[in-house]
């Protein structure tokens, strides 16, 4: 029996069809949704990534997996044609002789043709006007939320993507070029370039007073929101081409395909701690040490996180993963110690099955990523360490600085969770005193949705307790040390101190106020191009 052509939708509910018939589906909402998971990113993924994906249960998980896949194989195979490929540890739809809807329009879009035919496009237009795996919001756990909002992003910026270039079609009747104008400046009300779209569809069917209309409503719009709009709206077109004419879609941002791309997965600690981790970009290993606070969902949203990791992963399989007590990771947990971060260190590199790798750390990660160098040196083949400290506050800070930290732990406990960023504000100022406003702003309202109050106390507390400067002599992997030299929460000297301990490490000073460097500063360019080079030094 030959292999049968198989379609399957996930824009609208998700549908099977093979030949002209439609398949019956399974009626769990779990299978169905992670058939349209399986045949949207098409690779394989890891079996314990799809259980926490769908199904976060005490008892059994990959049973219920088997379960969900013995369900879909019916609905995917034909003849000799086996499309769900499982071994052990990875599941995927093998997607040969396959369509799947989204698949195909991505694929066609983002090649950036400039010319696809106005039935084509409607197609599209009417594909990509249902809902993403419709009805299945529900379906799994908060990682797979996290998802498929993302998804459901791209998927809209696809879809004004086809609007534009309908509305603007050299070839489409005048009338319905103006109605694909108006449905396109319906989505976006409030942007120039649908409003100029709508104003010349109107023009090029001579409907000047409309165009006016239309003008001075987007105008009236703008303003009442506060949007000032200084650009002509009224395009020359008799200068235009077909080029200019069409759509091309903008680069997709790094951190939006690292978001899209990343594999999450979990796994648990030997006190039962839940941590969780992920994985993006393809090459040699890379991996960061947690450091206060991480969510390995929302970073890649972040003005200040998302570009530093999108550059650890170019040409490298970046992995990272929330500390216990933040992020995706258990945020009840009893032990919440310098030790037990060491311990969640080893805990996800060990359930990676990592052999060697160079470590990143970041503030009180790079104390976590030297006891692990000196307890690990056969598996550590670098250390980058930035903005790090040897010993916490309790024990390396002055008298002064002491009580000021004991002065934040008491607001924190009193005003963390509050819908008033002031006491959060105190931890970002002194992380980024020349952070932009929106900066200051995100990370203050990151912070509360990271941790809970109790949990921002014990990790100061925590930190306050590292001390690393015993241990530090036992590093024996090449080491660099980045520090800025005006930071504003962790002095240069306590970088360069790091540095001194660790035997044979390079220090470099970088020109900064900030604890944590800022992808539009000098500095933060001057560390990645550092770092570049001193990994291929030592060939890590």
């Amino acid at each position: 029996m030959t292999d049968e052509a198989l379609k399957i939708s996930v824009l609208g509910e998700v549908a099977v069809i093979r030949g002209d018939a439609a398949a019956v589906l399974p009626s769990s909402r779990k299978a169905r949704a992670l058939l349209g998971f399986l045949a949207t990113t098409g690779r394989p993924v890891r079996r314990e990534r799809l259980c926490e994906l769908f199904w976060d249960l005490p008892d059994d998980p990959r049973g219920s997996l088997r379960w969900a896949l013995s369900k879909l194989r019916p609905v995917v195979d034909s003849g000799d044609a086996h499309r769900i490929v499982a071994d052990r540890e990875r599941v995927a739809l093998d997607r040969a002789n396959v369509d799947v809807d989204i698949v195909a329009i991505r694929k066609r879009l983002l090649d950036d043709p400039p010319f696809i035919p106005p039935a084509e496009l409607r197609v599209m237009a009417e594909q990509l006007s249902h809902v993403f795996l419709d009805g299945l919001d529900s379906a799994g756990e908060e990682t797979f939320q996290a998802w498929l909002s993302a998804e459901r992003d791209d998927i809209h910026l696809l879809h004004l993507n086809v609007l534009r270039r309908l509305a603007l079609h050299p070839d489409m009747p005048q009338p319905e070029a103006v109605n694909w104008a108006k449905r396109w400046q319906y989505e976006t009300p409030l942007q120039a370039e649908s409003a100029r779209g709508l104003i010349t569809a109107l023009t090029r069917a001579g409907r000047m007073d409309e165009a006016k209309r239309a003008e001075d409503d987007f105008r009236t719009a703008a303003a009442a929101a506060g949007i000032e709009v200084t650009e002509p709206l009224q395009d020359d077109l008799s200068a235009r081409t077909i080029e200019e004419d069409t759509y091309v879609r903008p680069p997709e941002p790094r951190p939006r395909q690292m978001l899209r791309n990343q594999n999450i997965g979990f796994c648990h600690a030997s006190d039962g701690a839940r941590i969780a981790y992920a994985t993006v970009g393809e090459g040699r290993p890379l991996v960061k040490a947690a450091n206060w606070l991480n969510h390995l969902v929302l970073d890649w949203g972040s003005p200040i996180w998302g570009q530093t990791f999108a550059a650890c992963a170019d040409g490298r399989q970046f992995i990272r993963y929330d500390e216990r007590g933040n992020g995706l990771s258990d945020w009840e947990v009893e032990d919440l110690s310098f030790e037990a971060f060491v311990k969640d260190l080893e805990t996800v590199v060990d359930a990676l099955g990592l052999e060697r790798f160079p470590l990143l750390g970041i503030s009180q990660g790079c104390a976590v990523s030297v006891e692990y160098a000196a307890r690990h040196p056969e598996r550590v083949s670098g250390l980058v360490l930035i903005s790090g400290y040897a010993t916490g506050w309790r024990i390396g800070a002055s008298a002064e600085e002491q009580e000021r930290r004991e002065a934040v732990l008491t607001l924190t406990r009193h005003g963390w969770g509050t819908s008033n960023p002031a006491y959060r504000h105190i931890f970002s100022q002194t992380f980024m005193p020349d952070a932009k406003p929106e900066e200051l702003a995100w990370f203050d309202e990151f912070q509360r949705q990271t941790t809970s109050a109790e949990n921002a106390v014990r990790f100061q507390e925590a930190f306050g307790d590292i001390d690393v400067r015993e241990t530090m002599g036992k590093v024996q992997a090449p080491t660099i040390v980045f520090h800025a030299r005006n930071d504003q929460r962790i002095a240069i000297e306590q970088g360069r101190d790091l540095a001194v301990g660790i035997p044979g490490a390079e220090f470099v000073p970088l020109d900064s106020r900030n604890h944590i460097l800022l992808g539009h500063e000098p500095a933060w360019q001057e560390c990645v191009e550092r770092t570049t080079e001193f990994l291929t030094q030592h060939d890590i």
